[in-house]
């Protein structure tokens, strides 16, 4: 409706007006929820490659009646759990967080004034805001009285912004002095807070290189996945008499189980659920420290970061104001008492709250007559018994003055304006200055406060951590570029006590690589708009850096989303803990290293057992190619490998996964593991053909069986025992237990037939011995090899 229509702002709108409004949708409802619903968690933990391939192999399995070879599907089932419940319980902790917290606006409609939702607040209606208020939709000023806003989360921009009529007031925004009338001229999507969450709710995935490495073998795995199982079905139909007794004494059950386990054993499913899990222990480890985490692969993540982007209002400092120095230009008595006077006059904004909060042991002057504080004037005044002072901006009091206390005065506000401070000017005079006429010209400068934001006290310290596991920090701002530097500059952000420059981000280019040029050469930014954090954080990524951002505010939104790593803190806006990997919810810098040491040990550990899985893979193959070619029976039933898997990589990996690894993180992780992992499995893929074969596999398969399946537990602690080095106490008495398992499977009757296995006599044990033997010799002379040559490749990136 044009603004025509509208009555005059005394009146506001009418009944009519409004529900004319609310019937064309010109109202201030936005969805403000998470951007993950159940359903797209759901979607996202049940939908994948490695679900579909177990799930067919399970359906495969079923369909023969034998289920006890279908135990690999719980593994399916318990990973899909695990994935939703941690992050469902993540999403609802969120659920109830808005980007607007304010939950009635006060409106003026039929010459009334009403307090309705926020949601409620239609276009064009009359809003009252005064301080203590947050705005509720975008509007322009219709009448002012001291009106101080904070815009902060919205721009990051740490100073009260002061508006007269006709200035724009931005719905997200605080009110922190003074009172206001506007009239909404954007309301819903179109509103400023809005419009910038937007693009950032659109759901993007952590991205995890533990599971990116298992999605590409997952993927290989998967092409070759229907061939070999039709050909594994095919040489086991022909091993027992071809396709002509396929359904004589269900020849094709037995050819169906033999291809799912074929198949099955080159999936790393124990790898998949073992990531699960150490992700989700390392969810629950963080959240006793206040560390939410939305996404489970996001505690890998800062294991890899080598940059982190830090905003400074609500990362480095609390976004308050504090005292932090007075500076005597004259000794004047009764002035500290005078300015905490002044202090208690200001009427709660920011400035008087950090004076007042600064003198806690100065008792105020009694004042026998005040001016308040007007932002026009930008000045108050109070008279006592004796004299009458003035505090207010030091270019208003000493406007025009070239007199020396003026100069000596401007000079001490000039040289901390320049760190970036606010500086505020005590002077005294005679008599109480009238506020309608020009302020007197020999008032004495007799005090500078200087106010800066004030610093939190864990950032000093975790800063130091971050420079000693050579993580890169960039401190970028909507602030003075200034005020930035200085604020960097005390929390010794490069160390050794390095003067730090802010550049301006007006003059930052758009192209990204000039924009990564400028972005190696500096570390402080400030006037940085939410556009250009986001910029700022590809181009890091265009030069291979692996990005964390830090942020609290609306206008950290986009950046926290694009970041490989987006932390909030948990007294910032609900957009941008929505977007957010991570969420500090007590809002403590200092939570970060326990991060990164949760990242750090779910990295070190899971190389170290990833190990036996794909060991298991490679070894799978082989024997699935070899069957192939000679129609040979499969040498093991699914339940034979689950008995040796559980013995030599589930339970042993998941134990190792476990203890405190601070091991710096070296890109490489799937490289890493491939070349210890395939020598491994082939060597053990012939150790199995090898003891198959002697032990008599054509003419007695399931002796065959059973015994192979000894030599593969035997060699396979061999493996798990050259992963676990340095051997200390509990290690030993883990593989003692393994061990001790396996020898009681082929000795207690009822396990031994539920895995259908034989008794074993003596003579095939010494060949099982003689098997393992040889396979544990070339075990350790690959394993060797690979520690020598890993640690000659990792040294040069300062890992041991």
């Amino acid at each position: 409706m044009p603004k025509t229509n509208v009555l005059s702002h005394e009146d506001g709108l009418t009944s009519s007006e409004v529900a004319q409004r609310v019937a064309e949708g010109k109202v201030n409802a936005f969805d403000d929820s998470t951007s993950r619903s159940i359903g797209t968690i759901l979607r996202a933990n049940t939908f994948t490659l490695f679900n579909f391939i177990l799930a067919t192999a399970l359906v495969a399995v079923l369909i023969t009646g034998r289920w006890p070879d279908a135990v690999f599907g719980f593994v399916m089932l318990i990973n899909i759990v695990i994935g939703v419940v941690t992050e469902i319980r993540a999403k609802r902790t969120l659920d109830s967080l808005a980007i607007l917290s304010a939950p009635h606006a006060v409106v003026t409609r039929d010459g009334r004034q009403l307090n309705v939702g926020v949601h409620e607040v239609v276009l064009d209606d009359i809003v009252t805001v005064s301080t203590g208020d947050q705005v509720p939709a975008d509007g322009e000023c219709l009448t002012t009285v001291g009106l101080e806003v904070d815009e902060s989360l919205l721009t990051g921009e740490s100073k009260p912004v002061r508006k007269q009529v006709g200035d724009e007031l931005l719905s997200g925004s605080a009110i922190v002095a003074g009172t206001a009338t506007y009239r909404v001229n954007r309301v819903g999507a179109d509103g400023y807070v809005n419009k910038l969450t937007t693009a950032a709710k659109k759901y993007s995935r952590a991205r995890s290189e533990l599971q990116e490495g298992i999605n590409k073998i997952l993927k290989v795995i998967s092409i070759m996945l229907v061939p070999i199982a039709i050909l594994l079905a095919n040489s086991q139909l022909r091993a027992t008499g071809g396709w002509s007794q396929a359904f004589v004494d269900d020849n094709w059950k037995d050819a169906i189980v033999a291809a799912v386990a074929g198949v099955v054993g080159m999936i790393p499913d124990g790898l998949v659920l073992l990531t699960s899990m150490n992700f989700a222990l390392a969810a629950v480890l963080l959240a006793r420290s206040k560390v939410l985490v939305q996404e489970l692969p996001a505690v890998e993540v800062l294991a890899r970061v080598d940059v982190l982007c830090l905003d400074k209002t609500g990362t480095i400092t609390d976004g308050t104001i504090a005292l932090s120095e007075l500076i005597d230009l004259a000794d004047e008595p009764g002035a500290a008492a005078a300015l905490a006077a002044l202090a208690h006059l200001g009427g709660g904004n920011a400035t008087s709250d950090a004076l007042a909060a600064g003198l806690p042991d100065v008792m105020p002057a009694h004042t026998t007559d005040a001016v308040p504080f007007s932002s026009s004037r930008k000045w108050s005044a109070v008279a006592t018994p004796d004299s009458a002072w003035i505090l207010g901006a030091p270019e208003i009091l000493l406007a025009g003055r070239e007199d020396e206390p003026a100069r000596k005065a401007m000079e001490a506000v000039r040289t901390s304006a320049s760190a970036g401070a606010r500086v505020i000017l005590l002077a005294a005079c005679d008599t109480l200055p009238d506020p309608e006429s020009p302020l007197p010209g020999d008032s004495r400068p007799v005090l500078v406060a200087v106010l800066g934001e004030h610093i939190r006290e864990d950032a000093l310290d975790t800063l130091a951590y971050f420079r000693r596991q050579e993580v890169g920090a960039k401190v970028i701002s909507g602030d003075n570029p200034e005020t930035v530097a200085a604020i960097a500059t005390k929390v010794d952000l490069l160390g050794d006590g390095q003067q730090l420059t802010g550049f301006d981000a007006r003059d930052l280019p758009e192209d990204l690589d000039e924009l990564a040029d400028v972005l190696e050469q500096n570390h402080v930014f400030g006037r940085v708009v939410p556009e250009q954090k986001r910029a700022i954080v590809r181009a890091l990524q265009s030069r291979g850096h692996t990005v964390a951002m830090t942020g609290d505010g609306v206008n950290d939104s986009l950046a926290l989303k694009d970041a490989d790593l987006g932390i909030a803190m948990g007294n910032g806006a609900a957009a941008a803990k929505a977007v957010s990997r991570i969420v500090l919810l007590d809002g403590k810098f200092s939570r970060l290293p326990g991060v990164l040491g949760q990242g750090r040990r779910v990295m070190a550990n899971m190389e170290r057992v990833s190990t036996l899985f794909l060991t298991k893979s490679v070894y799978s193959f082989v024997l699935a190619l070899t069957v192939v070619l000679l129609s040979w029976p499969y040498p093991f039933l699914p339940r034979h490998l689950t008995l040796a898997s559980s013995l030599t990589i589930g339970i042993p990996a998941f134990l190792l996964a476990l203890p405190p690894n601070n091991r710096r993180y070296v890109a490489g992780f799937l490289g890493r593991v491939l070349s210890f992992a395939i020598p491994i499995g082939v060597i053990l893929g012939a150790g199995i053909l090898t003891s198959y074969t002697l032990l008599g596999g054509n003419d007695d398969p399931a002796m065959a069986r059973t015994a192979t399946t000894a030599m593969l537990i035997t060699a396979g602690l061999w493996i798990v025992g050259a992963l676990a080095r340095p051997l200390v106490h509990w290690k030993i008495a883990m593989l003692a237990v393994l061990a001790g398992a396996g020898i009681l499977a082929f000795q207690i009757p009822f396990v031994r037939e539920f895995f259908m296995m034989e008794p074993v006599n003596t003579e095939h044990w010494v060949m099982v011995a003689a098997c393992a033997v040889g396979c544990w010799i070339l075990i350790e002379a690959v394993y060797q090899w690979h520690q020598r040559y890993w640690r000659s490749a990792t040294s040069q990136h300062g890992v041991e």
